[in-house]
C-alpha cells in the first residue's frame, strides 16, 4: 500500500511540474534579426518568415493602444520566439528592448507593461485581442504569422513595445510582446519590412514587357497617404522610371488608371482613385516632361479587382496604379 501511495504521488508531480523546459540553443534554421540584439541570454524556441502578409498594429500616432483604428503593416513578416529565465521579468525586458532599438536608430512608437496594457491585466486576454483572429473580441489575428509556444494564461507580469525604423529606405517596424510564465519568460519579437506586395521596384524595361503581353502592367511602388491623393516621397523612383518608358516610346499613348480597394464608400472611392491617377499625371508632365497629349487619367474605385478583398493580402493587390496602353 505505501509503496502505491509513492507512486501516485511521484505520478502527481509529474503532471503539475512543467512540461516544457527553457531550450539551451537555439532551433535549427532560425537567427537574430540583424538590426536588432537580442537579449542576453535567450534563445530561439520559434522561428518563421513570412514572404508577405498584412500585420495589424494596434498603435495610434499618440502611442496608444487602439484596437478600433490599427496600423495595416504590409510586406515581409518575421516572427521571432525566444525564452530566458523567469528572473527576467517584463518591465526588466521591456527596458533592455527600449536601449537596444535606440541603438539602433528606431523611433520607440509605445513602451507600455502590465496594466498600462489596458486589457484586463491578463495575457490570454491580450493575446485573444492581439493574435487571434475573430473571436469574443474580434481579434486582429497576428497569430497567422505562427506562434511556436503559447502564452502562460492568468499571468500579470506582461509588457509591449513597438518601434519604428528605415534601413536603406525601407520602413521597419519592429514589435515586441514579454510574458513571465511559470517555467520561462517567452519574448515574442515581429519584424515587419514595409514593402510593396510585388517584389522588385517597377522598371521601365518591367513595363514594356507588361504593355508587349497584356496591355497594361500594375504599379505597386507608388503609395499615397491613406485616404488622400498626396504622392508618399518614396514613390519617386517609380514614376521616374514610367515617365522613362513614356519618354522612350514617344508615339504611343497611355491612360494612368487608380484603383483602391472596396472598404468604404463607393462612390468617394471612385473619386480618391481618379484623384491618385491625375496626381501620378501631374508628376509626370510637370516633373519628367511627359507629353501631356500622351497620357489620360482615370479612377475606377474598386471595380477591377486583381484578388479578393475578403483577405488583407487581396486587398492590397487591389490598391494600385496601372498604366495601361491606349
Amino acid at each position: 500500500m505505501k509503496k502505491l501511495v509513492m507512486i501516485c504521488i511521484i505520478g502527481l508531480l509529474l503532471i503539475s511540474a512543467p512540461i516544457f523546459a527553457q531550450r539551451t540553443s537555439d532551433i535549427e534554421n532560425s537567427k537574430d534579426y540583424p538590426l536588432i540584439s537580442r537579449f542576453e541570454g535567450s534563445f530561439i524556441e520559434f522561428y518563421k518568415e513570412t514572404k508577405w502578409g498584412a500585420y495589424k498594429l494596434p498603435v495610434n500616432d499618440e502611442g496608444k493602444i487602439d484596437w478600433d483604428n490599427p496600423k495595416v503593416l504590409e510586406g515581409k513578416v518575421i516572427r521571432i520566439q525566444y525564452t530566458t529565465s523567469v528572473d527576467n521579468n517584463s518591465e526588466y525586458v521591456l527596458q533592455n528592448y527600449k536601449t537596444a532599438f535606440k541603438k539602433a536608430g528606431f523611433n520607440i512608437l509605445t513602451a507600455i507593461a502590465n496594466e498600462e496594457l489596458g486589457v484586463s491585466d491578463r495575457p490570454h486576454t491580450w493575446k485573444d485581442k492581439y493574435y487571434v483572429g475573430g473571436g469574443y473580441y474580434n481579434g486582429l489575428n497576428n497569430e497567422k504569422f505562427g506562434l511556436g509556444i503559447n502564452f502562460p494564461i492568468w499571468k500579470n507580469n506582461h509588457s509591449f513595445i513597438a518601434a519604428h525604423g528605415n534601413k536603406d529606405g525601407k520602413d521597419i517596424y519592429a514589435i515586441i510582446y514579454t510574458v513571465v510564465g511559470d517555467a520561462y519568460t517567452i519574448i515574442t519579437q515581429d519584424i515587419i519590412e514595409v514593402e510593396g506586395v510585388e517584389t522588385g521596384m517597377v522598371s521601365a524595361e518591367n513595363i514594356a514587357k507588361g504593355i508587349q503581353t497584356d496591355g497594361h502592367i500594375a504599379v505597386y511602388d507608388i503609395l499615397f497617404e491613406t485616404g488622400k491623393s498626396d504622392i508618399k516621397t518614396e514613390s519617386e523612383a517609380a514614376i521616374k522610371n514610367v515617365a522613362d518608358y513614356m519618354n522612350a516610346n514617344p508615339g504611343k499613348k497611355f491612360y494612368i488608371v487608380g484603383h483602391t480597394d472596396n472598404v468604404g464608400d463607393f462612390n468617394a472611392n471612385m473619386t480618391l482613385s481618379e484623384s491618385r491617377a491625375k496626381a501620378v499625371l501631374n508628376v509626370l508632365i510637370t516633373k519628367y516632361a511627359v507629353k501631356a497629349e500622351q497620357v489620360k487619367a482615370y479612377g475606377i474605385s474598386s471595380l477591377a479587382p486583381l484578388a479578393t478583398n475578403v483577405t488583407e493580402e487581396g486587398k492590397a493587390k487591389n490598391r494600385r496604379v496601372d498604366i495601361v496602353e491606349q
